[in-house]
């Protein structure tokens, strides 16, 4: 028994050295791969480093191009949009009427051909709208829009105008050295014609003319009705700077 287990002592005290050496190259392995490890951490990182400095040079490079671009957009006219694509559409205009005359064909029958039911219902929807009320812009549209609506009612006398061919002759077309005063008399019938647009004019001016009621109990500061507008318009837009001083002066209070 003893002997046994002095032996079985003596069996564990005893280094085995086939475990002692794998032990030893396992640390000695260990060093190696973290190394590595870490040189491909490295070399990652790196990658990564170029990759992100080539894609901020590609848009510092992009954004160089898009400010060029806009600085251009903004010394163009403002309407060159517009003007761009209307002479982009002319020139397609112009290349189908080469491509139709090449073959033999009437551009005008092609492009009627070209256009769908809808639009040329929508179309002749606007043919159809005679004098559109469009609204006030301006003086010049509102004279522009009379002189239309009074050549429209203008209704040329072909035999009136053969007659006062026969009787003048070469003096009906005045030039820059013809004498006009006093060579023409119109007739009875266009003076009335003229009477009475006139007075349909005056007619019409009078419905859309909106006096505003007078009243009675109103401050009198105006001594017409031309200053009596003015002061409404100061009144409208100085009135709320100047009425302490309206009220100092009625007290008598104002320094």
């Amino acid at each position: 028994m003893a002997a046994a287990a002095v032996s079985s002592l003596g069996s564990l005290g005893t280094p085995d050295p086939e475990a002692g050496g794998s032990s030893g190259s396992e640390d000695e392995a260990k060093p190696g791969t973290a190394a590595a490890a870490a040189a491909q951490k490295r070399e990652e990182r790196l990658r990564k480093f170029r990759e992100l400095h080539l894609m901020r040079n590609e848009a510092r490079k992009l954004n160089h191009q898009e400010v060029v671009e806009e600085d251009k957009r903004l010394k163009l006219p403002p309407n060159w949009e517009a003007k761009k694509a209307r002479l982009e559409w002319e020139l397609k205009v112009e290349e189908k009427k080469k491509e139709c005359a090449a073959r033999g064909e009437d551009y005008e029958r092609v492009k009627l051909l070209e256009i769908s039911a809808e639009d040329a219902e929508r179309w002749e929807r606007k043919k159809k709208r005679k004098n559109p009320d469009l609204g006030f812009s301006d003086y010049a549209a509102a004279q522009l829009r009379q002189y239309q609506r009074l050549t429209r009612q203008i209704k040329p006398d072909l035999e009136q105008y053969e007659r006062l061919k026969e009787q003048y002759g070469e003096a009906l077309y005045p030039t820059s050295d013809s004498l006009l005063h006093g060579t023409h008399v119109p007739s009875k019938e266009g003076i009335d014609r003229m009477v009475a647009d006139l007075e349909k004019q005056i007619e019409k001016r009078e419905k859309y003319s909106r006096r505003r009621p007078y009243n009675d109990d109103a401050d009198i500061d105006y001594i017409n009705e031309r200053n009596a507008k003015f002061n409404k318009k100061a009144e409208r837009f100085y009135g709320k700077y100047t009425a302490e001083i309206k009220q100092n002066l009625e007290r008598g209070t104002a320094v």
